[in-house]
């Protein structure tokens, strides 16, 4: 009789509940899931895109084209579509725009080499091809692009004034392009050329009024501040004050509870008072000492030094927000003090006016004519708060994209050109390729021409019929050839229109979307770990119990 064959034990790896996933079904799944993102960011694309309106868990309403915004508002919870929000992200902050551009992008090159996949082929080639493709691609980004000579400043702002404009063609502001561009670029101007920090240019919201009514004050504007009944006997503006900035309380502070001061006679319990003043009237008078009419402190400034800031013809603002104070100082000199004694002159700063001033329904103080001026403040009004908040966006992506343009200088033109021109050359040189990577190529080569196709879709345009007429322009060596929303033809030279992108934007987002497609191409397998499940709480408490049982604490029990 055959022996039977011993029982083999199973090898459990991974905790029960898991759910595993691999192969080729896994690696369909994922492509799915980003071409389902892309699908819905897809209309959002171009000067004719629709606006998304998205509502929270809390009701909040919020109206969006921005892709990075959108995505994130989205709360994404599939692995593989997460790398899109992460790549759209990373294009928002490394240069502001084309975030909705990188998504299809990645996307579209996914779905071209899907049939590639499910025959086989393996994704170690796709992306060797991908990444070949993508270097041909920004090689020849940098051969073609045009860079504007700094020098004349006349023509380096007529650069910068197109590339804003460019950047706020596709957005709810369009309308107001030549207001918003110029406000935007005079934003940039301010800035310390060299550092270019963006964080300088403060942003103040403010509900009612229309778009036009938006102001850029060279310096400082911040909403006023609480203030006390004194402060309404302040003066309200000057010329040429003195501005000390603070860190120190001026406030007579109300006894702790568990402070114990243990006296005997009632002259020391008024001396102890009596020195609580003399230390603020102390600070007061060392203040004044200064020749400072201006005092802003980040923490609260009372009612007593409020009055008598008031008596002694000195404005005073206390709980200044520290990021505003942080621009007063970059704006009007000096330095943040966290004491009043000893404070000498190169610690104050200065500008030429400040008011007080009712923009809207809000109050705001200005510093104007500053002399150490590298930062500004963008007023915005608007009807609604949503409209608001979009058009803050809006200038946010064409701020990042005037600064990208300032430290370069190089720009291509926009509305699809320079895709359908990559597209081209990639093709041709495809074709001198042997093997697999030929397809691969040409597959990356399709995958470009998304972005002119959707522009053209979302404008109601024929795809079609306008992309050959570009392939035939291109063919013929007319490089700049690109989508034209507005006229009859459906394209034109988008150099001449001034439709103009600095190059960075198209070498950050064909990276990124190379770097991304490749990243979820190379993932064969999801494990994903089971949800902890949340403690049973238990059963509740019957109403009073811990009043109850406070009461009782430490007294024993009553008697009966």
């Amino acid at each position: 009789m055959q022996r039977g064959l011993p029982m083999q034990p199973t090898v459990v790896l991974l905790k029960e509940g898991t759910d595993s996933s691999q192969g080729k079904p896994q690696l369909l799944s994922n492509i799915s899931a980003c071409l389902a993102i892309s699908e819905t960011l897809s209309s959002t694309l171009g000067p004719r895109g629709m606006d998304k309106l998205i509502v929270n868990e809390r009701g909040e309403a919020q109206i969006t084209n921005d892709g990075a915004t959108i995505l994130k508002l989205l709360d994404i919870v599939h692995p593989a579509a997460r790398t899109l929000v992460d790549i759209a992200r990373a294009q928002d902050a490394e240069v502001g725009d084309g975030t909705t551009s990188v998504v299809l992008l990645a996307a579209q090159l996914l779905k071209e080499v899907r049939g590639y996949i499910e025959e086989g082929v393996s994704p170690h080639i796709i992306m060797k091809g991908f990444r070949k493709a993508a270097e041909l691609a920004i090689e020849h980004i940098k051969s073609v692009q045009i860079t504007v000579d700094k020098s004349d400043p006349e023509q380096f702002r007529s650069l910068l004034l197109k590339c804003a404009s460019t950047s706020m063609s596709s957005k709810l502001i369009h309308s107001e392009k030549p207001f918003f561009s110029k406000m935007v670029v005079d934003a940039v101007q301010c800035l310390d050329q060299e550092d270019l920090n963006e964080n300088l240019i403060g942003v103040k919201k403010i509900p009612g009024g229309g778009m036009q009514d938006s102001l850029l004050i060279q310096g400082v504007a911040f909403k006023k501040t609480f203030t006390y009944a004194g402060a309404e006997q302040q003066p309200k503006s000057f010329r040429d004050p003195l501005i000390l900035s603070l860190n120190v309380e001026l406030e007579l502070k109300a006894e702790k509870d568990n402070a114990e001061v243990r006296v005997e006679h009632v002259s020391d319990y008024q001396a102890i008072v009596d020195a609580e003043w003399e230390i603020i009237y102390r600070k007061l008078e060392a203040i004044e000492k200064t020749g400072a009419k201006v005092v802003l402190s980040k923490l609260p400034i009372g009612d007593l030094a409020t009055q008598w800031f008031a008596d002694r013809d000195i404005f005073c603002a206390g709980r200044v927000p520290a990021d505003d104070l942080q621009r007063v100082v970059q704006a009007v000199g000096g330095s943040i003090q966290s004491t009043c004694s000893d404070i000498k002159r190169e610690y104050l700063g200065t500008c030429g006016t400040f008011e007080e001033r009712q923009i809207g329904g809000e109050r705001f103080n200005l510093f104007r004519e500053c002399p150490g001026a590298k930062t500004c403040t963008l007023l915005l009004r608007g009807g609604a708060e949503q409209f608001i908040e979009e058009v803050e966006r809006s200038l946010h992506d064409a701020i990042m994209v005037v600064k990208r343009a300032v430290k370069n200088g190089d720009v291509v033109a926009g509305g699809g050109a320079i895709e359908l021109d990559l597209s081209s050359r990639i093709r041709k040189h495809a074709l001198s390729i042997p093997g697999k990577l030929q397809l691969v190529m040409i597959a990356f080569a399709k995958a470009l021409e998304v972005i002119p196709r959707q522009i053209c879709d979302n404008a109601g345009l024929d795809s079609t019929d306008i992309l050959n007429k570009l392939r035939m322009k291109h063919a013929n060596g007319e490089q700049w050839f690109g989508v034209d929303v507005d006229g009859t033809e459906g394209i034109r030279n988008n150099l001449d229109a001034f439709v103009w992108e600095p190059s960075l934007v198209k070498v950050n987002a064909i990276n990124s979307a190379t770097e991304a497609a490749c990243l979820i191409l190379s993932v064969d397998e999801t494990v994903r770990a089971p949800q902890n499940e949340g403690q049973n709480p238990g059963p509740k408490a019957p109403p009073g119990t811990a009043q109850r049982a406070l009461r009782g604490r430490g007294r024993g029990m009553p008697r009966r």
